[in-house]
């Protein structure tokens, strides 16, 4: 059972934040915060936040944090009745396939995503078809229709472990253009890809990174597998938003250059304030549609609640579990 944040808690979480959130923001921020320590404790419920989220959510509500696969495995094993997702709706749909009991609710309907909204349940049909026999591997990205359509699911963190795992020379996947041709020069098995690509990744070019180089001897510097396939060679690391958080814990006394977006570098740097972070600014606007205060005012009207046709989501989560069981 969830617990009211005490005020000395509240504000031991703003010196955490403080040199992040502007204090005549954190005023208003305060009353949301305290109200929904209040709600998830009347309701049982738990805030999933993925790692785009900014930090007064991320550090200050969120319960569970993480990227798509750490949301999606501890997604699986609260007994919450209800899970507010502080992400995006494919996220939210994704928490509802493996919580059908679950009232899922996300803050903002409208919370979308560029790659999930590239490619339909019909377009994999299509892919099928042209392609009798070869499996599909679909990004967690995508709607509970496509990953119904396809044999498992994948994320930037696990993609490469599950594409090994099919034991086959060739491999449907989808729907993001960039991770699989990352993924095709990890493993050498041929790629058949869709062309979605993440609005915030494919931004970014390796003609930035030099830049950014030159301004910042010694810099390091972590892409993302959502990047283009130029710029993760131009990086010195590419893997997951975990897999950055893991390298950054390794790395503390470094000056770090995150190529993903810009609120992880946020987060980071309230966990590692020693670590020096150069950060170009390319933001999610799906993601930013995420705040305390919609958050606050889903767990007192409880809205918008995710509904999955069940037949569909029972295929779509047989994807899914093949995926967390590898």
């Amino acid at each position: 059972m969830n617990q009211i944040t005490p005020h000395g808690e509240t504000d031991a979480l703003y010196e955490r934040v403080r040199h992040l959130v502007p204090e005549m923001e954190w005023e208003t921020f305060l009353t949301d915060i305290r109200a929904i320590e209040t709600l998830k404790r009347e309701r049982n419920a738990v805030i999933l936040a993925h790692n785009y989220q900014t930090p007064e959510i991320f550090h200050c509500v969120a319960d569970i944090r993480g990227d798509s696969l750490a949301l999606a495995r501890e997604a699986q094993e609260t007994d919450a009745d209800v899970i507010v997702m502080a992400g995006v709706h494919f996220m939210a749909e994704t928490a509802k396939m493996l919580n059908p009991h679950s009232t899922v609710l996300i803050p903002d309907m409208k919370a979308g995503c560029s790659l999930a909204d590239s490619i339909t349940g019909a377009d994999v049909r299509a892919l099928r078809a042209r392609h009798p026999g070869v499996p599909v591997v679909t990004y967690v990205n995508t709607s509970a229709e496509v990953k119904a359509e396809s044999d498992i699911c994948c994320t930037s963190g696990n993609a490469k472990r599950v594409v090994e795992s099919l034991g086959t020379d060739s491999v449907i996947m989808i729907p993001d253009e960039y991770l699989a041709r990352n993924i095709e020069a990890e493993t050498g098995i041929r790629m058949i890809t869709w062309p979605g690509h993440c609005e915030v990744h494919e931004r970014f070019t390796p003609e930035e990174i030099g830049r950014m180089r030159a301004d910042n001897p010694g810099l390091v510097v972590l892409a993302h597998p959502e990047c283009p396939p130029e710029v993760v060679a131009a990086s010195d690391f590419s893997g997951s938003t975990a897999m950055m958080g893991d390298f950054v814990r390794g790395h503390t006394d470094e000056r770090i250059l995150l190529v993903t977006e810009c609120s992880m570098s946020d987060n980071l740097a309230v966990q590692y304030p020693q670590t020096e972070f150069v950060r170009p600014c390319n933001m999610c606007p799906h993601m930013k549609r995420i705040t305390l205060s919609n958050i606050r005012h889903a767990l007192e009207t409880m809205t918008d609640e995710v509904m999955l046709d069940p037949e569909l989501a029972s295929r779509g989560r047989r994807a899914v579990e093949r995926m967390l069981a590898i």
